[in-house]
């Protein structure tokens, strides 16, 4: 920790030494002052924009950076006289709010010497380089952008290299997948062109279009953080819903699930049959296996329901190995007709299970009660499923195995069926 901070204090030292020592004013003072106020006071209110990430012990911001215009313009005395102001806001904003970490001033220090000795770089790169691009179409665009991608690799080399003291990265394949993971090129060209466009702007002296630019920035900045943080918000509410209407064990709604889209259907009107399910000698299963076996089957009779209904139809876990199916979009014989496949296919086929080492397959049966209406021209939803659940009863009695219906359009009685 000691070797990150003094690090840390010798970019600020060696940034100093640049800015005094080989910085001085080429713009007249009055006009710094005003692009000075401008940078500190939009610098500073795009920082709850950024996003603080941390990686080990070292945190870091990602942020579209504004530097590389200021730092071409003022000169690197000029650029250490805002990193320093700005930055210094951004420590005392954080102390009086009580979000700044342990490390806060040392982070402070690097961030004025690293800006300061990145951009500077990127002063002198500009000036230099400039004559050879002034005749070429789009020359100062190209040059923009190449100063983006050099000035990013600078600021990830003094970052790797921070990561390195700490003992956060110990390769160079290590310090690679870094830049790579923290950058894209989406990022690389905002800030070509958004600093390119401010450099413009601050040398024609445009006021007025620097703070519309900066506004605008910050606006869509704004916007789109917004969005993220919406999108992210009903992705969390989505999946916490998901888990509190699934059943665990076999994926499929559960009894609350159930109860919520009873009420929904309750105000449709529509024709439907509802089944109560269960598989038959359930009990014979675990005290002749395990439980571990009995889940298996009940996910199996789960999956065996599931794969004969349409997207319009539900299935439920309503309790234990009791199952729960709406039936949709059918007449009364067709529901009876698909019911009936159901209990064939559950009887014809078996589930494989490891027990005491070895597998075994397991046949089951299951009983079936239908209840067929038109939703509240009698019956609500909740009152079908208790006639079904009667009719599953009678199934029961009269030998398992067996589907048990009733149509209440018709008064038609019980009829029972293999």
């Amino acid at each position: 920790m000691l070797k990150a901070r003094l690090y840390d204090f010798t970019l600020f030292f060696t940034a100093v030494a640049v800015a005094f020592g080989l910085g001085a004013f080429t713009i007249d003072k009055n006009t710094f002052l005003i692009a000075l106020m401008i940078y500190w006071l939009f610098s500073t209110l795009y920082n709850h924009l950024r996003i603080r990430a941390q990686s080990g012990a070292m945190k870091f911001d990602y942020g579209i950076s504004y530097s590389l215009s200021f730092g071409v313009f003022a000169g690197p005395l000029g650029l250490f006289i805002f990193e320093a102001i700005y930055r210094f806001t951004v420590y005392f904003s954080r102390i009086s709010s009580k979000t700044a970490d342990e490390s806060e001033l040392s982070d402070t220090f690097y961030n004025i010497g690293a800006h300061v000795l990145i951009y500077s770089i990127g002063y002198y790169l500009f000036h230099l380089a400039y004559p050879l691009f002034e005749g070429i179409p789009f020359g100062f665009w190209i040059l923009m952008c190449i100063l983006a991608l050099m000035t990013t690799l600078i600021s990830y080399t003094f970052l790797s290299t921070a990561f390195y003291i700490l003992g956060e990265i110990k390769s160079l394949q290590q310090a690679i997948k870094f830049y790579k993971d923290s950058n894209n090129w989406l990022d690389l060209g905002k800030t070509a062109f958004t600093n390119g466009l401010l450099l413009l702007l601050l040398e024609e002296q445009r006021w007025e279009m620097v703070v519309g630019l900066f506004i605008l920035n910050y606006l869509v900045s704004r916007s789109f953080q917004s969005k993220s943080q919406s999108i992210k918000n009903k992705i969390e509410r989505d999946k916490f819903e998901q888990m509190a209407y699934t059943d665990f064990l076999t994926g499929i709604p559960n009894r609350a699930f159930m109860d919520k889209k009873m009420s929904e259907l309750n105000q449709t009107g529509e024709k439907v049959g509802i089944v109560v399910a269960d598989i038959d000698k359930f009990k014979l299963i675990n005290d002749s296996y395990n439980h571990a076996v009995g889940d298996r089957v009940i996910q199996h009779f789960a999956s065996t329901l599931k794969n004969y209904l349409s997207e319009n139809d539900y299935v439920f876990r309503s309790g234990g190995e009791e199952f729960t199916l709406i039936l949709r979009n059918r007449t009364h014989s067709q529901t009876i007709e698909l019911v009936e496949r159901i209990r064939h296919g559950v009887e014809s086929s078996s589930v494989e299970v490891e027990y005491q080492s070895s597998r075994h397959d397991v046949s089951i049966t299951s009983s079936f009660g239908l209840y067929y209406f038109k939703v509240n021209q009698y019956t609500s939803m909740e009152k079908g499923y208790i006639y079904a659940d009667q009719l599953l009863l009678q199934s029961k009695e009269l030998g398992k195995n067996k589907v048990t219906f009733k149509d209440e359009l018709t008064q038609q009685t019980p009829v029972n069926a293999m």
